[in-house]
Order: C-alpha cells, then sequence, then structure tokens
C-alpha cells in the first residue's frame, strides 16, 4: 500500500449525509422527502451546468420542486455520517495531512466544517473555482497547491469525482456507500464501503 501524505475528500455525500439533509428540509414544508430526493439527483446537475454561486443552485433547484423549502438555509443543520469525525481522526493522528473538494461556497462549507472535529489543510470549492465537478478545475487547483506530495482523492460520486480524477491520473478511492457499478472511466484506485475501511487502509 502506498503511503499517501495528503487526503482529499469530497465533502456532501462523502463526509456529510446530504440525502438525509435533504429529505428533512422538504419534509419540513410537507413535501415527500423521497419524492424530493429524486427530483433533487435530477434538476441539480441540469442548474449547474453554467457556473453560479452553490446557493442559488440550491435555491433554483429547491424552488422547481417546492417552492417554499430553503435548502441554503438548511445546508448547515446536515450532519456528517456516523463513520466521519472517527476516520479523519485517524488519518489525522497517523501524520496524513486532510483536505475539501467541494461543489459548495466557502460560506457554506465554512458552517459545514462546525460539524467536523479536525482541521483541514486544504479546502477548494466551487466558488474559488468558478465551475462543478466533474469539470477539473478544483484538481488543478488542488494538485498546485499540493505540489508533489503523494495524493489520495476519496469521494463518494464515481461521476463527480472517480472519473475526473481518473482522467487526469489522481489516484482516488471510491467510498461507495450505495453498492453502485462504476461508470465508464469511474473504476477506482480503491474501493471501501465507507470511512472506517478507507481509515483501516490508510493507516
Amino acid at each position: 500500500m502506498v503511503r499517501y501524505e495528503v487526503i482529499t475528500f469530497d465533502c456532501y455525500g462523502t463526509l456529510i449525509d446530504w440525502e438525509s439533509g435533504i429529505r428533512a428540509a422538504f419534509e419540513s414544508v410537507n413535501f415527500d422527502g423521497a419524492v424530493a430526493l429524486r427530483a433533487y439527483r435530477e434538476i441539480e446537475p441540469q442548474v449547474e451546468r453554467d457556473y453560479r454561486p452553490y446557493r442559488d443552485v440550491l435555491r433554483e433547484t429547491g424552488s422547481r420542486i417546492a417552492p417554499p423549502v430553503r435548502l441554503a438555509e438548511s445546508l448547515p443543520s446536515w450532519k456528517p455520517f456516523p463513520d466521519t469525525n472517527p476516520a479523519l481522526e485517524r488519518l489525522r493522528r497517523a501524520g496524513i495531512r486532510l483536505g475539501i473538494l467541494s461543489n459548495v461556497d466557502d460560506d457554506l462549507l465554512a458552517e459545514t466544517r462546525k460539524h467536523f472535529t479536525v482541521d483541514f489543510d486544504l479546502i477548494v470549492t466551487a466558488q474559488q473555482v468558478h465551475s462543478y465537478k466533474p469539470a477539473h478545475g478544483h484538481f488543478v487547483e488542488a494538485r498546485k497547491r499540493i505540489g508533489n506530495s503523494r495524493w489520495l482523492h476519496a469521494a463518494q460520486s464515481n461521476l463527480h469525482d472517480i472519473v475526473p480524477a481518473n482522467q487526469l491520473g489522481i489516484p482516488n478511492g471510491w467510498i461507495n456507500r450505495h453498492g453502485e457499478s462504476a461508470l465508464p472511466g469511474g473504476h477506482p484506485t480503491f474501493e471501501f464501503g465507507n470511512l472506517t475501511q478507507l481509515a483501516d487502509a490508510m493507516t
């Protein structure tokens, strides 16, 4: 096993349980959470085609599904998965530098970071690079900041993270929480069912 000096993570879906957060936001306005989540998965990528602040993406996507919902306001309450903080703490204790590459605005991510029990050495957001993954902007910027350090990127989304990481030759760990099949071009360097398994392998 290669000893990685830096591990970056996608945030929402990998570290944060965004699906539960989305469902709860819509259920708070008496809209079926499961129906909303299916619609969100379809609509959000359409809204993200041209860069705009993620707060606007949330506002437009939510309004297309159920106008009263306030997704941007709910985002700071979205919680980490139970395995997130213990795994991050283990990686930090092992001397690994940690980062986040996220399709979000700086201020929204700042609120989410209050849920984590470790600090991050590297933060790259859509606001900083003016694009959304699977575009390459996050990865190119991260490589500039990381330099030649041995780097692994870990993420739940095969489409948004594993495919572009492969295209750029970046070693990656797929956190396949839902037991999905890899997309064309999305076969990962490593595959784990959760963050505990990643921490077991990397420490």
